[in-house]
């Protein structure tokens, strides 16, 4: 048993930086990686004079986190900044399993930090039950508060990246200081009256939404879906309107003054009596 035993341990120098493990660790939880192929019999390895260290030109920072990864299949915590060194490392050694598990705690942690909303839909509920309801500077992202009455409600600062407000009762609601809606589902929502101005609206889907007498007042909505959405007498003044969908969108007496129109398709948009004095129009379709 002795020779055996100390006939499978293996001596690494990973960059001047000593390991001790054995075949099995190399070669059984990755069998097609790299260190696999090494350690097979088939290749002859390069070894200095010291304890017969087998040598491996690379970084030896993380190769512990590697052996442990091939000891017990375990992902370690690590800054982004450590898993983006520890997944080139995987990369050069082949070991496509710890590839993926790094891809899979990224993808976790970014999900996280952006659905990590302060309330639940059950507390909305409760506090818009209150008489006057404040969500200022709340990070409500990716909440469902679909169907909910919401009007009146301040909502400044607060930052709302994909919410589903979609049928949300949101009249009058308050959204000042650069709301960020990046992403949020507002489809058939109500907003007439709502002062929106300076808010984030780039990317959100506003299909079929009112914006009557809205305040829109340099606001974001580039690539914003307002197909069927109706604008009219909202004012947006300013308002960044690049790549948005205006398809039958209703802006009928809209202050479009100064805002960017550039390459918009207005063919099918109701314009009557909207003002577009030093609206950039260049290219856009009419």
């Amino acid at each position: 048993m002795g020779d055996s035993h100390l006939s499978s341990l293996i001596r690494l120098s990973i960059g001047g930086k000593k390991f001790c493990t054995t075949i099995d660790t190399l070669t059984r939880r990755e069998p097609d990686s790299m260190l696999a192929a090494m350690f097979s019999g088939r290749h002859t390895l390069c070894q200095d004079s010291e304890k017969g260290h087998v040598f491996v030109d690379r970084d030896g920072k993380h190769f512990r986190h590697i052996l442990n990864w091939l000891r017990d299949g375990v992902v370690p915590t690590l800054t982004d900044a450590e898993y983006s060194e520890l997944g080139r490392e995987a990369e050069y050694y082949q070991l496509l399993g710890l590839i993926d598990g790094i891809s899979s705690v990224l993808n976790k942690r970014k999900e996280e930090e952006e659905s990590h909303a302060e309330l639940t839909r059950t507390d909305i509920i409760k506090c818009i039950q209150s008489e006057r309801v404040r969500f200022r500077g709340v990070n409500l992202s990716g909440l469902d508060l679909s169907k909910l009455d919401l009007s009146f409600v301040d909502f400044s600062f607060a930052c709302l990246k994909n919410v589903f407000f979609s049928r949300a009762n949101l009249q009058c609601a308050k959204f000042r200081g650069r709301c960020e809606f990046t992403g949020a589902n507002l489809r058939g929502a109500l907003l007439a009256g709502a002062n929106l101005q300076s808010a984030n609206l780039q990317d959100a889907c506003l299909i079929d939404c009112s914006f009557c007498g809205a305040d829109l007042r340099s606001a974001h909505l580039q690539t914003a879906d307002l197909t069927d959405a109706n604008l009219e007498g909202a004012n947006l003044e300013g308002a960044n309107l690049k790549g948005a969908k205006l398809s039958n969108a209703n802006l009928k007496g809209a202050n479009l003054q100064r805002a960017y129109l550039r390459h918009v398709n207005l063919r099918d948009t109701h314009l009557e009596g909207a003002k577009l004095d030093g609206a950039n129009l260049l290219g856009a379709i009419r």
